[in-house]
């Protein structure tokens, strides 16, 4: 039976200001909801450049509470006007000098549904994480929202399949990948390896990667290319420009999510009995 959520992914330019920056993502957002979607999600970050690309103590400024910060009470207002649910990935204070790379979920009403925090943090050049954010701590949480189970990895993330395994196990039938990713290094990947989590797990994924070089923050330049994708891996609609900044909304059909998990029985097959060294560190 057909389960029709649209979804959008906005793949922004960096604007030079934070404020600028949320007010781009506010357009945008009201845009997507005049095309009837349902769910968005930012890219990482979204409210300022990827300053990872330097290690400098200012852009601890950036960090914010969440859910208390002034951003996030107007992300809830904005999914409130939406009637969207919101996938707001920003920089988290949770005191002073701990801060983390996390993703707040909004639901359609304005409701602060909760966070995930980036689990796996890179630490090599032109994306000095490690400077920036402590480990996430929360797990894999998993978030019952207006059109479905959400889960989020963020990421350097993607390249870890024991969390997307963890999402798929505690029910996600979409998981939204926020990334920042240039071109040249992990590229010839980006297609790959969003669309197998989605297949090994049997959920839709949705990924979204910034465009263009931020000036002044070194020579990274992001390809774009967001797109959503099948449980059987399968693109839906175009993938994303690889230049420039495009609003991406496609219709998502979560009652294929039954018709492959019924037919590839991974979840049934796993043999977690077998898998203890995987966990040795």
């Amino acid at each position: 039976m057909s389960r029709i959520v649209r979804g959008a992914l906005l793949q922004a330019t960096y604007t030079g200001d934070q404020e600028s920056m949320i007010q781009k993502h506010e357009k945008y957002a009201r845009k997507a909801a005049e095309q009837k979607a349902q769910i968005m999600c930012f890219q990482e970050l979204f409210n300022g450049p990827y300053f990872c690309q330097e290690q400098d103590t200012k852009w601890y400024s950036l960090a914010e509470p969440i859910p208390d910060g002034p951003t996030m009470k107007r992300m809830q207002e904005l999914a409130k006007e939406t009637e969207m649910v919101l996938i707001v990935p920003m920089y988290e204070e949770e005191a002073t000098g701990i801060y983390y790379n996390t993703a707040a979920v909004i639901d359609a009403d304005g409701t602060y549904l909760g966070k995930y925090r980036k689990v796996h943090i890179p630490q090599l050049g032109g994306f000095w994480e490690k400077f920036y954010f402590r480990p996430g701590n929360i797990g894999y949480p998993v978030f019952d929202t207006a059109v479905g189970k959400v889960g989020v990895y963020i990421c350097y993330d993607r390249h870890f399949p024991e969390g997307a395994r963890m999402l798929g196990l505690n029910g996600a039938e979409i998981v939204f990948i926020p990334a920042a990713t240039s071109r040249g290094l992990s590229q010839h990947l980006w297609r790959i390896e969003q669309t197998s989590h989605a297949i090994a797990n049997g959920y839709f994924v949705g990924t979204i990667n910034r465009v263009g070089i931020e000036q002044d923050l070194g020579s990274n330049d992001y390809y774009g290319q967001s797109y959503f994708c099948t449980p059987r891996g399968e693109f839906v609609g175009e993938v994303g420009d690889d230049y420039k900044e495009e609003l991406i909304v496609r219709d998502l059909d979560l009652g294929l999510l039954r018709e492959v998990r019924d037919l590839w029985q991974f979840y049934r097959d796993r043999r977690p009995d077998t898998y203890s060294d995987i966990v040795v560190p």
